[in-house]
């Protein structure tokens, strides 16, 4: 397992704010290196969230249940920030189920360790903000996708921004992601091929 350095945080956060790298060395020190198999459930539905992730290598996604089966609301790979947040956040239980698509490595804060790094310095009031800020930026944009753009259009920016997700993520997967049935995901990659 590759253990974070301050630089590979920094790096990550720069894009939402870039912080003198004497935080993140802090930061590191509070990172917990955790490992999931395939198929493993890294938070079960209807529990609380006790971290922030860094995602290092594999991908996760979030399900909330439906009937009898589960929907998937976020899809996660490298260098992705993920979290059941609002769970987090509240420290209550939600309905989100976190669960590994691939063997996946994670830099994962906890709630303890960020609440201590917060009472430290207003320095970590700003990184709680950039966190936060990543959250509602990635669900913003999945929600206005999913209420502006066709099936279609939705399964075609995804292949333009994200091609490498096909071969990674299993269809059934993709396509409760993009808010249709698989084989209405089938019909559009026949047509469009």
């Amino acid at each position: 397992m590759k253990i974070p350095r301050p630089e590979d945080i920094k790096e990550i956060f720069d894009a939402y704010y870039p912080a003198d790298i004497k935080f993140w060395v802090e930061f590191a020190k509070a990172i917990e290196c955790r490992t999931f198999a395939k198929n493993d459930i890294i938070k079960p539905y209807n529990k609380i969230e006790k971290f922030i992730n860094i995602l290092v290598s594999g991908s996760v996604a979030h399900f909330v249940p439906y009937d009898d089966k589960d929907i998937c609301i976020n899809l996660y790979y490298e260098n992705n920030l993920f979290s059941d947040y609002l769970s987090f956040i509240s420290q209550k239980p939600t309905v989100i189920k976190t669960l590994c698509l691939e063997d996946t490595e994670l830099w994962s804060i906890s709630y303890q360790h960020l609440q201590m790094l917060y009472a430290k310095s207003d320095q970590s009031l700003r990184i709680g903000k950039a966190i936060s800020d990543i959250m509602f930026i990635k669900k913003q944009s999945e929600q206005i996708n999913l209420l502006t753009l066709s099936p279609t259009e939705r399964y075609l920016k995804l292949v333009k921004e994200r091609p490498e997700i096909f071969q990674r993520t299993p269809l059934k997967v993709i396509a409760s992601y993009l808010g249709m049935a698989p084989e209405s995901l089938s019909r559009i990659r026949k047509k469009i091929s």
